[in-house]
């Protein structure tokens, strides 16, 4: 990664006072705080017929507009340090803060990814949005108002892990209307989480009859031959994915994650995880922390089994910089 001293991008902040003048602010707590308003943020994107890489766009927004911040508070938190560099300008200690709002600077991102890589893991709100079906065809939807009801109240029993009970809804409502895509891809889901692999499949099958184009399904059946342990199915599945939707990450992430995980071959694993990993952040979707997270455990391996050459090897033919 080219390393580039942006002047232009830089500024100063100065304060003609002691340092102990200045309030520090607790750098865990702040984190804790903006992470806790950028969740605030995010629970009020509309999700609504909306493509997910529209919504990872709105969610990179609302962590966006904190960025700024924590990266001001973590170094007023660091003011001690700092007080040792002041200087003396007409008998007062004059102390240089510098901050770069370059949005493609190695310090922004620093802090923009850690304040993300928290809020992955308190936000209940960034998981629900990132989860959701994506953006809908004319045939995922019903015009019956019974079968809507049904699949309405499937739904919130699907909210309360109460999956046995939304099956039931879910499938009365497709006996009222047998067209209905998306009850079909949430059955599946549904059939999944009880561990019916067959009847998911069968599901999510059904759903691409009536919308042969349909993303949740294709991407689902593969999930679903992973539980299965069968492995190579899956790929399958996930390269069918791959003529619909080339530019979806989850496509390299799954089968990047099957080949680590599962089929010990890290070297496949490795670069299907790196193609993932980059378009994750291209689509600016905090989901890179996970893969970021599987590029680091094949690392792991890889070192063990002294290929350490070979792993650089492959995150410079993806253009990646290790830091």
């Amino acid at each position: 990664m080219k390393k580039v001293l942006l002047i232009s991008a830089g500024i100063c902040f100065y304060h003609h006072a002691t340092s102990q003048e200045i309030k520090k602010p607790n750098s865990e707590n702040l984190l804790k705080e903006l992470a806790a308003n950028g969740c605030k943020c995010i629970d009020s994107i509309s999700t609504y017929n909306k493509p997910k890489t529209e919504v990872a766009t709105e969610i990179s927004d609302c962590i966006d507009k904190q960025t700024g911040a924590y990266q001001m508070g973590s170094k007023l938190a660091k003011i001690d340090e700092l007080k040792e560099t002041a200087v003396v300008v007409n008998g007062e200690k004059q102390i240089n803060i510098s901050i770069n709002f370059d949005k493609n600077s190695a310090e922004y991102k620093g802090y923009y990814y850690e304040l993300e890589r928290h809020m992955v893991k308190t936000c209940n709100s960034l998981k629900e949005k990132m989860a959701t079906n994506g953006k809908q065809s004319n045939k995922s939807f019903s015009e019956n108002k019974k079968a809507l009801e049904l699949y309405s109240k499937g739904l919130d029993e699907m909210k309360t892990e109460k999956f046995a009970k939304a099956i039931e809804y879910l499938e009365k409502s497709l006996k009222e209307d047998p067209e209905f895509a998306f009850s079909w891809d949430n059955l599946g889901l549904c059939y999944r989480k009880v561990d019916n692999y067959e009847k998911a499949l069968e599901s999510y099958k059904k759903s691409l009859e009536i919308d042969p184009n349909g993303l949740m399904p294709l991407q689902n059946i593969a999930i679903v031959y992973q539980f299965k342990k069968e492995y190579q199915n899956a790929i399958k599945a996930y390269e069918k994915l791959a003529v619909l939707d080339k530019n979806n990450p989850k496509i390299y992430y799954g089968i990047g994650n099957i080949y680590a995980t599962n089929l010990n071959d890290y070297r496949n694993g490795l670069d299907n995880m790196c193609k993932a990993y980059l378009i994750y952040i291209e689509q600016k979707s905090p989901y890179r922390t996970d893969a970021e997270k599987i590029i680091n455990s094949i690392y792991q391996e890889m070192k063990k089994q002294g290929k350490e050459d070979e792993f650089n090897e492959i995150l410079k033919a993806n253009k990646i910089s290790q830091n």
